[in-house]
């Protein structure tokens, strides 16, 4: 008997209706990445969650059927959904390729859909999505590693861009090295940037310079090393979900510098206002990307290798891998066999 006592697979007769609209592609799931979210979402730790619940928004798979009139997508094509799966399509954010900062933006699972259902993630055999949030996954992209992209690697890909940080002769920081905090490195590297890793965990020096290529190591718990790296850095990816002290990063900024949140603590973190009128700094969030921009990060993934470091397991091994990633035990994010194991 399968154990789904932390959260729900599910096969095609079940989450979203699998019906495929005239605008819908149905897409056999080969792979899922497991985000951090979906253990906050599946534990109900970031607001009411709706059960039952099958997360899962880094989806890589295969197209199966479409609709009369979708003209992006051919049956058998290599595909991805990522966090969303609908937007207003009206409003000035979607009028941008904003779609994920669209007020009445879907979630890929645990969100109220336009039918009223729950929409239901990648942790199952099939999923039907408008083609509008499908992404295409270019040729020499494995799908097992195009799957992470769809939401840590645009995560980090997209304020890098959007925040001026994109540029060889700039130095980016990297606050942890999880599931995100690996793509960030990577991506800031592929666009030529110089990368400190900023970090608790002093064993993570070699990993972050000889594995990934970043080009310092700081330990953020020692204050000798904190202080050498002062005003060094023009921006900074913080990656780390869980309440930590921003005055320490702060004082890594150089005058002008952007310290962009993309984690997402469950409590309030403490910000003062001095170290940022005194040098003009800015504290900035970030939440994933629009669709055109996905697109624009997968392609330039395939293009320049970018790749995030996998573990790939058995559908059966879901509930084990979520109490690793807990204890931040996997390097660095894992990945569901879903066509062979589900």
């Amino acid at each position: 008997m399968r154990d789904t006592s932390v959260i729900g697979v599910c096969r095609g007769d079940i989450g979203r209706a699998m019906e495929t609209g005239e605008k819908d592609v149905a897409i056999k799931v080969l792979f899922c990445g497991i985000c951090h979210s979906d253990v906050h979402n599946a534990k109900s730790e970031w607001g009411q969650s709706f059960y039952p619940m099958v997360p899962g928004h880094e989806i890589a798979g295969e197209v199966i059927e479409v609709g009369s009139k979708v003209g992006k997508f051919k049956v058998g094509e290599k595909v991805g959904v990522g966090c969303m799966v609908q937007s207003c399509r009206s409003c000035k954010s979607c009028g941008e390729n904003l779609e994920n900062y669209c007020p009445g933006m879907i979630l890929t699972y645990g969100s109220k859909d336009i039918d009223g259902s729950i929409t239901q993630g990648g942790y199952s055999d099939m999923v039907v999505v408008d083609e509008h949030f499908v992404i295409s996954i270019p040729d020499g992209l494995p799908l097992e590693a195009a799957a992470p992209l769809l939401c840590a690697g645009i995560t980090v890909y997209s304020p890098l861009l959007y925040f001026g940080l994109a540029k060889p002769d700039l130095h980016v920081g990297v606050v942890g090295l999880g599931g995100v905090g690996h793509m960030a490195v990577k991506f800031a590297k592929a666009f030529g940037a110089k990368v400190t890793v900023i970090s608790t965990s002093p064993n993570k020096r070699t990993e972050a310079i000889e594995h990934l290529g970043a080009d310092s190591f700081v330990v953020s718990r020692e204050k000798d090393q904190m202080q050498a790296a002062k005003g060094t850095l023009d921006g900074i990816i913080d990656t780390v979900s869980a309440v930590h002290p921003l005055l320490p990063l702060l004082e890594l900024l150089k005058a002008h510098g952007k310290l962009i949140i993309v984690g997402l603590p469950e409590k309030p973190l403490e910000l003062s206002a001095f170290p940022l009128v005194g040098a003009r700094k800015m504290v900035a969030g970030s939440c994933i990307g629009g669709i055109k921009e996905t697109q624009e990060m997968i392609n330039f993934a395939a293009k320049h290798d970018v790749k995030p470091d996998i573990e790939i397991i058995p559908i059966d091994d879901l509930n084990k891998a979520m109490e690793r990633l807990v204890k931040a035990d996997v390097k660095y994010r894992f990945v569901i066999d879903i066509g062979n194991t589900l």
